[in-house]
């Protein structure tokens, strides 16, 4: 499990592609400061498992319903990527529950420049419009932020300077593909509630 506060900038080392999976290689010395075999960091949102760390740099294998379901096959040597090791049971809850799977892809669609902050919106696949709501949660590459608005076909949140500076956010472009993490909680209600009311057979 994960918060969406994004602990280190990384770098891509490496992706080598196999015929149905890739093995990602990332620089991240933070959050190698500690890391074992099996740990779970999440690198724009997706929940990987190291395979090897040394020097500041951690592997980990990239299997292809991910690939399919991210944007992490996109990635290329240099390229910047959010990351944050899994949450310790005795942190504080800085976001709100991030699981690392991803449920789509979308790309920014505009940005609009504040005084201080900036405004972002970004694409809203059909599939996962019913998930998201105003002042709701959404993670984005990573990124725990709040819904400012949801319209037809999209919807947009608010960057503040950390956002901006600390998270590849700040640095993307409209059409940059991002990925999306809708609140799990919501996939809960909706699955209790068609449980809950579906249709009961009658015996004949």
């Amino acid at each position: 499990m994960f918060t969406g506060i994004v602990e280190e900038l990384g770098t891509v080392v490496a992706l080598d592609r196999g015929a149905d999976s890739a093995r990602l290689t990332v620089r991240g010395p933070l959050v190698t400061e500690d890391a074992t075999h099996g740990a779970s960091i999440a690198v724009n949102g997706v929940c990987l498992t190291v395979v090897e760390h040394v020097d500041g740099e951690f592997t980990v294998d990239v299997m292809a319903e991910t690939l399919h379901r991210s944007s992490l096959g996109a990635l290329a040597p240099g390229d910047r990527v959010n990351l944050e090791r899994a949450m310790a049971a005795s942190s504080r809850f800085g976001g709100h529950v991030v699981q690392g799977h991803v449920d789509g892809t979308t790309t920014i669609t505009a940005r609009e420049p504040g005084e201080r902050w900036e405004v972002v919106r970004f694409g809203l696949p059909a599939a996962l419009a019913p998930y998201l709501v105003e002042k709701g949660s959404i993670t984005v590459d990573g990124v725990s932020l709040t819904v400012v608005d949801v319209t037809d076909g999209s919807f947009s949140v608010s960057l503040i300077p950390t956002t901006l500076d600390l998270t590849t956010l700040g640095h993307k472009g409209v059409g940059d593909p991002v990925n999306l993490e809708v609140d799990v909680l919501a996939k809960y209600v909706e699955r209790l509630l068609a449980t809950r009311f579906a249709p009961t057979e009658v015996a004949p």
